[in-house]
């Protein structure tokens, strides 16, 4: 039996519910995409390197995300939902990336 507990909840089709304040998840939808960090604060584009395996993820308090694996959604997606801790929902259309569309608040209040 398994005693790993998930950082985040998977919703529906294309919403992550994140549900730890000690760990920030790191999402990865597509090789060509830029990679997106969920904070407690809330989300915005990942700027630093990205963590080779899980040990490395671990010492630094993140969490990989892989959007098109098969634990997730299983492909990649071009709208995600991210429901985070400071009570916003936020979201991202990959088909708007480089624009200030990318990310955005979708939902103030969710709860």
């Amino acid at each position: 039996m398994n005693t790993y507990e998930k950082p985040f909840l998977v919703s529906g089709r294309n919403t992550i519910i994140h549900k730890q304040k000690k760990v920030d998840l790191v999402l990865i939808n597509n090789d060509g995409e830029p990679v997106v960090l969920v904070t407690r604060t809330g989300v915005r584009i990942f700027t630093e390197s990205v963590p080779a395996n899980r040990v490395e993820a671990k010492e630094r308090y993140l969490e990989l995300v892989d959007i098109g694996s098969v634990d997730v959604f299983g492909e990649t997606k071009t709208l995600l939902f991210i429901q985070a801790l400071n009570n916003k929902e936020y979201k991202i259309d990959y088909s708007k990336v480089g624009t200030e569309l990318f990310i955005r608040v979708h939902q103030e209040n969710y709860i």
